[in-house]
């Protein structure tokens, strides 16, 4: 076995300085050597990147994880209230009307099913901005309830 390996180092030597080849030989390999090293900087370099890429990715949902306080105006609030109220297909868009006053929303109109009333409050009430909800809505042939004042 020891004799096989000498011979095989032998062997490689001759390769190496051989007076033909073995100058390009040792320049291919010094270049597959230092590519090989270089290739692998990259891939830490590429694997350090990804790792801080995520990283910040998660510090800031973890910044983000709550919208920060607004202070909306009447106007604006209207619109974001009616956004996300009316947002699902079977909203009753047509039969409901959304006021806003001093951060007071007001859902004053008819709807088919009860329990979209206290939907619509709820969701409402979950809004930011939203100070307070107040409730003018009812069924269809019911009178409707007066203001709360």
């Amino acid at each position: 076995m020891k004799l096989f390996r000498l011979a095989a180092l032998g062997a490689a030597l001759a390769s190496f300085f051989d007076p033909l080849n073995g100058r390009r030989r040792r320049n291919v390999t010094r270049d597959r050597f230092v590519a090989f090293f270089r290739r692998g900087a990259r891939k830490t370099e590429r694997a350090g990147r990804a790792v801080a890429a995520e990283a910040h990715g998660l510090e800031q949902k973890a910044t983000h994880l709550r919208e920060e306080q607004k202070d909306f105006d009447d106007v604006t609030l209207t619109r974001k209230v009616e956004t996300e109220l009316f947002r699902p297909a079977d909203a009753p868009k047509g039969s409901v009307n959304v006021n806003v006053e001093g951060g007071v929303v007001h859902l004053r109109g008819e709807v088919e099913q009860p329990n979209m009333i206290e939907d619509l409050e709820k969701r409402a009430k979950k809004i930011q901005g939203v100070r307070g909800v107040e409730n003018l809505l009812h069924p269809p042939k019911t009178a409707a309830p007066t203001k709360s004042s």
